[in-house]
């Protein structure tokens, strides 16, 4: 099976040796997105709702370069700092799709890349 690395300077430079997605058959599998801003790379956002935002943002511009949407995501997978944090994200991240959300697990870890909060996995179809 061919695979096909997709990389765009909308959403961050990937800070390991690792692509932002890489398409195998019609699955684009896309690395976990943290809250870094593609025009500074920094961590510019100050709570919770602007991280998720972020990540959002860096997940739709990855999914744009591969000529895809949120409605060709199949699966997420959320990484959390702190449980406490789920209902705030989960309302930020349900308004990015209009239905048939994708199937979908958040698991609490020790720690994230750069400190933050949130980073954000996910496999989508063509």
């Amino acid at each position: 099976m061919e695979k096909k690395i997709i990389n765009t300077p909308n959403a961050p430079e990937p800070i390991g040796p690792y692509n932002q997605a890489v398409f195998a058959g019609n699955l684009l599998f896309v690395s976990g997105q943290v809250a870094i801003n593609p025009a500074t790379g920094n961590v510019d956002a100050k709570d919770i709702f602007e991280e998720t935002h972020q990540v959002m943002h860096n997940l739709k511009a990855i999914l744009s370069e591969a000529k895809m949407d949120f409605s060709n995501i199949v699966k997420t997978t959320i990484f959390l700092s702190d449980m406490n944090l789920f209902a705030t994200i989960n309302e930020i991240y349900g308004k990015y799709f209009s239905g048939d959300f994708p199937a979908r697990e958040t698991v609490a870890v020790k720690g994230l890349p750069k400190n933050v909060n949130i980073e954000i996995s996910v496999i989508a179809s063509k």
